[in-house]
């Protein structure tokens, strides 16, 4: 019998798995191995081609295969990466090893999503699903404080060391979605016959299909993507900024920490305004980000930090709620596609955006 509760614990112990990890900072464990600044940048190009190349492919396959598959494939890709860069001794393994790091953030991208939102459905709990992404955005925003947190000790024990428990945790990450309960988005019978390169086709048709008619979607994954991407460069030059402004080194972490948690702040936050309208919450959030934005601008370290915080709120605020509304939309047998379209699409403004808010935030 399928048991919705369980699904949904298993869902969040394997997001813990995947985003808790004593390699969050690897630019700072990259740079403490001699790699310089333009190597890492190179590294760091690897990974949002790689990510460009393979994120829609990633979809189609959670789509067509199933998703409880795409994410063991998911986990391995990312422990195959921890293995090749714990005997990493130059900037090609470096690179190989990111290059299946971004391959593992592909097949997890909206894998989960589509898989608990089609779980849902399943038990007649779909309204449930905006609860389900807040608390999975609380999961990374803590995960990725915790992580950064834990660069320090990441630097002690080596690389080697650091990796090498990402791999064991991989290994318990598999454990957990082995457990897990398919739930297959095309008709088995229906499909069983089907070659398979006819069920590729006819789910890549379909999705664009979809988002052609249905243009609504497009815009709501523009909008989303363009206020997350803000939120994230924002709190990336802050890592940088900070020190400028004087900020005490010991306290670095904990700033950040802190401003990870306005995440948790806006997806909670979000739950209590079901009913207002999308038009006002967008409106209220990129208010919350513009204003982190001109607050990093302040001579004051605590008035950005902030700032950081006050970005975090509307940024995650407005993702599970858009979340929410496209989930509602998409059509089950290709929720994954769709879902990673959303996440090219904020790719392609990342990329866009980068050395712009470079130029900005150092010239500004």
């Amino acid at each position: 019998m399928f048991k919705i509760k369980k699904q949904l614990w298993k869902l969040y112990s394997s997001s813990v798995l995947g985003n808790l990890s004593l390699t969050g900072a690897w630019v700072a464990i990259l740079a403490s191995r001699g790699y310089s600044l333009v190597e890492i940048g190179i590294a760091e190009t690897v990974f949002h081609i790689t990510s460009l190349i393979f994120e829609i492919p990633s979809g189609i396959l959670a789509d067509v295969f199933g998703r409880k598959k795409m994410l063991m494939v998911s986990t391995v890709m990312r422990m195959i990466g921890n293995i090749v860069m714990i005997f990493s001794n130059d900037l090609f393994m470096v690179c190989t090893s990111i290059a299946f790091m971004a391959l593992s953030y592909n097949f997890s991208s909206g894998t989960g999503d589509a898989l608990a939102y089609d779980s849902l459905k399943l038990a007649d709990m779909e309204s449930s699903f905006e609860r389900y992404e807040s608390n999975q955005l609380i999961i990374y925003r803590l995960c990725s404080g915790i992580s950064t947190l834990c660069a320090g000790f990441a630097l002690a024990v080596g690389h080697r060391l650091a990796y090498g428990t990402d791999l064991l945790t991989g290994l318990i990450q598999i454990i957990v979605i082995s457990s897990l309960h398919e739930v297959y988005a095309m008709n088995p019978e229906k499909d069983t016959n089907v070659k398979i390169g006819r069920r590729l086709i006819a789910c890549i048709k379909e999705s664009f299909s979809f988002l052609k008619e249905v243009r609504k979607v497009i815009g709501l994954m523009l909008c989303n993507s363009f206020v997350g991407a803000v939120d994230i460069l924002l709190l990336f030059f802050l890592q940088a900024k900070l020190p400028e402004k004087g900020i005490p080194e010991w306290s670095l972490g904990l700033a950040l920490l802190f401003m990870e948690m306005g995440g948790i702040v806006g997806s909670k936050l979000i739950l209590k305004f079901s009913k207002l309208s999308y038009k006002r919450i967008f409106a209220v959030t990129s208010a919350l980000v513009l204003t982190g934005f001109l607050a990093e601008h302040s001579p004051l370290y605590f008035v950005m930090i902030l700032g950081g915080f006050i970005a975090a709120v509307g940024d995650d605020a407005l993702q599970v709620r858009t979340n929410a509304i496209m989930q509602s939309m998409f059509p089950s047998e290709q929720r994954a596609t769709l879902t990673s379209v959303e996440s090219f699409s904020f790719l392609v403004i990342m990329i866009v955006l980068s050395p712009l808010a470079g130029v900005v935030f150092t010239y500004w």
